[in-house]
């Protein structure tokens, strides 16, 4: 392709995907030998060229898929009782899992010392029921389902980014750097990404300015031009969870696996839950809960399950375009 021809095709690329930003294709390693056991073995992976959205969906954007669909979200729908057995019955009505700050140290084997099953919870209620969303307009969108974020991405005329395009974008061109923009947590002791500094859950020491999410685009963009690709809100991909993933994708002679995709629910079951029959999606990215000494997940190459069922207020989304032109 001409250097004009390209220049053309760019120009017109932005004109399409207005507040997207083009992430080229290309090969990476995927994963980190480092931290956690589900982001082993490091693998080589190569993935096409796609848009992504610069931003974290924000509460606006997410009012105006509302506001001309009609759509309700997963939160603010009425809870079926053989989804949950033996949950007690004042649990299945409309709410979500809301962070509660902790007095001080608890055990951090037990989530439910921080988080909680709040009634009347939802993406327009985000801090509980008598909250609203004045003055977070430009906050990410949270207390969003998988489908939720699925069909605003269609509404919008967009998908969800499968778990190697996340990554690969989230990397912004810094291969096997620790964090999105290289391998010191602060460096020259700037805070980079809105996550937790102190003891989690219960004190936090808001060096980066922030209690609670922060509005998009608050922090440097990452190599690609991509904000909040660390912190603020874990991010839902199209991926289900696999444990290891290099074990499904690689497949030794052919080469970097190419756009690999999980596509399968079976191996995504949590086997600490068998009694919950409910598949788990990958979220990537951390966010304002991520703390050094809990969950260094302001990553990259980090990864968590996430069930597909279940909305919190530190999880939300940002979309991707596929196309000709995205080359």
């Amino acid at each position: 392709m001409s250097e004009n021809l390209a220049f053309v095709n760019e120009t017109l690329g932005a004109q399409s995907h207005p507040g997207m930003t083009r992430i080229p294709g290309d090969a990476f390693r995927m994963g980190s030998e480092d931290f956690y056991p589900e982001e082993k073995p490091v693998h080589e992976v190569r993935v096409d060229g796609f848009w992504m959205d610069s931003r974290e969906v924000t509460n606006h954007q997410f009012a105006e898929f509302v506001n001309a669909t009609g759509y309700q979200t997963l939160a603010e729908r009425p809870l079926n009782p053989a989804d949950f057995p033996g949950a007690p019955p004042e649990n299945l009505v409309p709410g979500s899992m809301l962070f509660q700050k902790s007095k001080g140290p608890v055990d951090l084997r037990n989530y439910v010392n921080w988080w909680a099953w709040v009634p009347g919870t939802s993406w327009k209620n985000p801090l509980g029921p008598f909250s609203s969303l004045e003055g977070l307009e430009q906050h990410p969108v949270v207390h969003v389902a998988y489908e939720d974020a699925e069909a605003y991405a269609h509404w919008a005329g967009k998908e969800l980014p499968t778990e190697a395009e996340w990554e690969f974008a989230a990397r912004g061109g810094l291969d096997e750097k620790k964090f999105t923009w290289g391998d010191e947590p602060l460096p020259n002791g700037k805070p980079m990404a809105n996550s937790w500094q102190g003891e989690f859950p219960w004190q936090n020491l808001l060096l980066d300015g922030y209690e609670g999410t922060s509005p998009v685009g608050s922090f440097p963009p990452n190599g690609y031009g991509l904000y909040d690709m660390a912190g603020n809100v874990w991010e839902w991909t199209s991926d289900w969870f696999v444990a290891r993933l290099a074990d499904e994708v690689v497949h030794g002679c052919c080469g970097p696996a190419v756009n690999p995709r999980i596509l399968s629910p079976d191996k995504s079951y949590d086997p600490a839950q068998s009694q919950f029959r409910i598949p788990r999606k990958v979220v990537k990215g951390g966010s304002h809960l991520c703390a050094p000494n809990y969950c260094l997940r302001y990553r990259p190459a980090a990864r968590q399950p996430q069930m597909v069922d279940t909305s919190m207020n530190h999880i939300g989304f940002r979309c991707i375009a596929r196309g000709v032109e995205t080359g």
